[in-house]
């Protein structure tokens, strides 16, 4: 990269450092804090579900399959819209109708506080570890861009780029001060400007590696066979099914995109911010993954992991290829953002205002709050530190294979639910857990189940369709658990009876109007980043129209939203 790009990674770092401080002024109880105050418009919740399913695992994971397989990635991507149009359909607007701040809250009336505390500590130690895993691989594709000197106090002996784990560390450190100074707030807004500026950039790398490909057609001649398929290698179609349901549960009822439903003034406006999410994720992908796939017939030796922003590197102009990095790296800590924010609230409500210091003030709460958010950062560090052992593309997919639907599929039954109640709970997870634990461990090669003879077709089975499998025992095995005890049990639970009591008192309360400060705050920050570019453009006389063209989008953009706003206030 050359000294603009440098520049441009500063001044956006700085910005987005800058909007969570502004926000932090709007932060004056637990509720601003950790649910917007209510106040959240529905497509900066949208967006911003958007941009926490958005990670390293974007760029380097999916565009390393769109690089290796081809359109499958863009396939697999488009399984995410399927799932949130689902739940914008089934559950955003209902969790809304509820009247709680979080899923913990709703998990608190329904079940108890058992539960409530299992999965904060679990969910908030594993959940916040493997955020750390994005970060690392967004770090070794920055590091891949930067050579460094002989020597330099921040470049690794042995390749002599900056350093992955400094980087990482630097990156972690970012996403703390953001989410300690402004709460849900500032996860929102730069979740909203990494969208736009990420948009914007891709905008233009698309039509300039196709140019550089010589064309669409040119492009599709030169693929390797198979690679415009919907599906390859493991992708298979029943692993694309299972992955539209497992996704359904995660986006329905894990706790981050739980709290984008109920930051919203409505249930229309929740329905809303899923129905965004999920017509994005169906639109979006191919656009997203071009760049790789397209790199693939310009050069089919790169390192996968790279292959992504070793496309952009080809076509970008100093500057915009700064401003790419950026939004890619923010894109990830946007992922880690709203983890932070999600359990650094339920660790201030559930641990501390409830089992420490009942008589907590708003005050308290929201210092302890910020308190723990460091600390989670320090668990997000170590996942960076930690995951490149296992394997980041394996750890993740494995994750949310194995465990999305024993953690979160009890929740959503809940949700609807008039009978289960803790143990049915506790039963699904603990033997969701199991089932995990046996696939991967026991009838994977020489796993410890393997030489018991009359299980020998799963150990047989297992090996060859391991991601089919996983998904079987994620999907599966807490569904069957939980309609067996739906019709084994006659009574209606007593938290049944308390979620009706908060959803009442939901409708009774005062309407709560949207906020127009995000838009404001995309407003001026779009428009400083279109000045900055227009300034690069005088010294770049090379790439002057591109650089022109990419501001007067912004300025555009600028102007959209400035009306929008006029509007609203007239």
């Amino acid at each position: 990269m050359q000294t603009a790009d440098y520049i441009v990674i500063f001044l956006y770092i700085a910005g987005v450092i800058g909007a969570g401080m502004v926000f932090a002024s709007k932060v004056k109880n637990s509720k601003d804090m950790f649910a917007a105050g209510g106040q959240s418009p529905w497509w900066v919740s949208g967006l911003s579900g958007f941009m926490t399913m958005f990670s390293a695992g974007t760029f380097v994971v999916w565009g390393g399959v769109a690089y290796r397989y081809g359109f499958v990635a863009v396939v697999i991507n488009m399984c995410y819209g399927v799932a949130a149009l689902l739940v914008g359909w089934f559950l955003a607007g209902y969790w809304r109708k509820l009247g709680v701040n979080s899923a913990s809250e709703f998990l608190q009336l329904r079940f108890g506080s058992s539960i409530v505390q299992f999965y904060t500590w679990f969910q908030g130690t594993v959940g916040i570890f493997a955020v750390g895993g994005a970060i690392y691989a967004l770090a070794k594709v920055i590091c891949a861009l930067i050579p460094l000197p002989e020597g330099h106090l921040l470049a690794d002996a042995e390749t002599g780029l900056l350093s992955v784990p400094l980087t990482s560390i630097a990156l972690c450190l970012i996403v703390i001060i953001v989410t300690f100074s402004g709460g849900l707030w500032a996860v929102l807004m730069t979740d909203v400007l990494q969208f736009v500026i990420l948009v914007v950039s891709v905008t233009f790398v698309v039509p300039l590696i196709l140019i550089e490909a010589g064309g669409w057609n040119a492009f599709i001649s030169k693929v390797p066979e198979g690679f415009t398929s919907p599906i390859a290698g493991d992708f298979t179609w029943w692993f694309l099914t299972g992955w539209i349901v497992i996704h359904f549960f995660k986006i329905g009822g894990e706790w981050s995109f739980v709290q984008r439903y109920t930051c919203v003034p409505s249930a229309k406006d929740a329905k809303k911010a899923a129905f965004i999410f999920g017509a994005m994720y169906l639109v979006s992908p191919l656009f997203w993954m071009l760049p790789a796939l397209v790199f693939r017939t310009l050069n089919a030796e790169a390192d996968t992991e790279q292959a992504y922003i070793l496309a952009c590197q080809l076509v970008l102009p100093a500057g915009m290829m700064g401003l790419m990095v950026a939004a890619m790296a923010s894109a990830t800590a946007s992922a880690a953002t709203s983890q932070l924010n999600v359990f650094a609230a339920a660790f201030t409500t559930e641990v501390y205002h409830r089992l420490i210091n009942q008589e907590a003030s708003e005050t308290q709460l929201v210092f302890v709050g910020r308190i723990l958010t460091a600390i989670l950062g320090l668990v997000v560090i170590g996942g960076s530190l930690l995951i490149p052992r296992y394997g980041y593309t394996s750890f993740i997919l494995d994750i949310t294979t194995l465990l999305t639907g024993p953690l979160v599929l009890p929740t959503i039954w809940g949700l609807f639910s008039k009978k289960i109640g803790i143990k049915a709970v506790w039963s699904t997870t603990l033997v969701g857990f199991v089932a995990a634990a046996l696939v991967k461990f026991g009838f994977s090669a020489n796993g410890f189940l393997s030489d018991i003879g009359w299980l020998s077709f799963l150990s047989d089975w297992v090996p060859g369709h391991q991601r089919i499998a996983d998904l079987c025992s994620g999907i599966l095995v807490p569904v069957v658990v939980l309609v067996l005890l739906e019709l084994i049990m006659k009574n209606e639970h007593p938290g049944w009876q308390r979620v009706e009591a908060s959803k009442l008192s939901f409708h009774e309360a005062e309407e709560v109007h949207s906020s127009t400060l995000p838009a404001k705050m995309v407003a001026i920050t779009l428009a400083g980043i279109g000045i900055v570019m227009s300034v690069l453009s005088i010294f770049d006389t090379k790439e002057r129209a591109v650089m022109l063209g990419f501001s007067l989008i912004l300025f555009a953009i600028v102007g959209v939203v400035t009306v929008s706003i006029r509007k609203r206030t007239a």
